[in-house]
């Protein structure tokens, strides 16, 4: 056994698992034998470590965690996959994470320093960034791809290949079936964006000048006097000093003809009116 590592005696821990220094297995825990635990991991009680799954140092899980479970995919046909969760996550109540399938991407990848609340999931072939916050019941489908520092509201769905840009905050009981764009806000059933998540971009250092250039920028994409064809023209020129709205920029015309969340014909048309965190 590693230095100062534990595992409570009613656990399992299938020969061939790799657990690193300072592991605590608390009761009635499940660890596979193609399972990676890393440094100082916290596994509470009740938490099962399934297939080719590795969890970051540092990252606690609780009880009735399930992590590394096989992809609901009929096309997967029983491959090795994996699944890799960065450190300092916390993983609470009930979360379910699944492992790639072998027909696709094969792996689901998770970043460091994330918050999954209780019964959050993450489906087969999503790759999650870094500081990322599920609130509970937060679910993705099958081949999500999220960027960095995204909040996403409690009870909220995410289809399927839908793409959620850095920044981006996505409220609450909503369904998201086309792309977000980073450092937007969006929500509602078939969600709409609602303007530029400010308080998000302030928390994270984001000078007064380039909100007021990503501010513009919004307007102008999604300017209705025009197609947005034009306005991805005319913001190309405008705007072609500013990192964030070049990133938004990118996003949108980087696969194509993809469906993507725009403003609602009700508001939220870019005057960050309803400017919440």
């Amino acid at each position: 056994m590693k230095t100062n590592t534990s595992i409570h005696p009613s656990s399992v821990v299938e020969e061939g698992a790799q657990i690193g220094h300072g592991v605590r297995i608390g009761p009635f825990c499940h660890v596979s034998a193609d399972a990676v635990i890393g440094d100082g991991v916290e596994l509470v009680s009740h938490v099962s470590v399934m297939g080719a799954t590795t969890v970051g140092a540092s990252t606690k899980v609780y009880p009735m965690a399930i992590l590394g479970g096989p992809p609901q995919n009929t096309k997967h046909k029983g491959g090795r996959t994996t699944l890799v969760i960065g450190a300092n996550c916390t993983i609470r109540e009930g979360v379910t994470m699944h492992v790639g399938t072998d027909t696709s991407r094969g792996e689901t990848t998770v970043g460091d320093n994330g918050n999954f609340l209780a019964y959050a999931h993450i489906a087969h072939d999503c790759a999650v960034g870094n500081n990322a916050t599920f609130a509970n019941g937060a679910t993705l489908g099958g081949h999500c791809e999220i960027g960095n520092n995204v909040y996403i509201g409690g009870l909220s769905a995410v289809h399927q290949f839908v793409r959620v840009g850095d920044n981006a905050f996505l409220g609450g009981c909503s369904a998201f079936v086309g792309d977000v764009i980073p450092y937007a806000i969006a929500v509602g059933n078939r969600a709409s964006l609602r303007g530029l998540n400010i308080i998000g971009l302030k928390r994270a250092g984001l000078p007064r000048s380039e909100i007021y250039l990503l501010r513009k920028a919004y307007k102008t994409i999604f300017d209705r006097s025009r197609t947005v064809s034009e306005n991805i023209e005319f913001a190309k020129a405008e705007f072609a000093s500013s990192p964030t709205a070049m990133k938004i920029i990118d996003f949108i015309t980087s696969r194509g003809k993809r469906h993507y969340a725009v403003p609602s014909l009700k508001g939220g048309d870019g005057d960050d009116t309803d400017d919440e965190d």
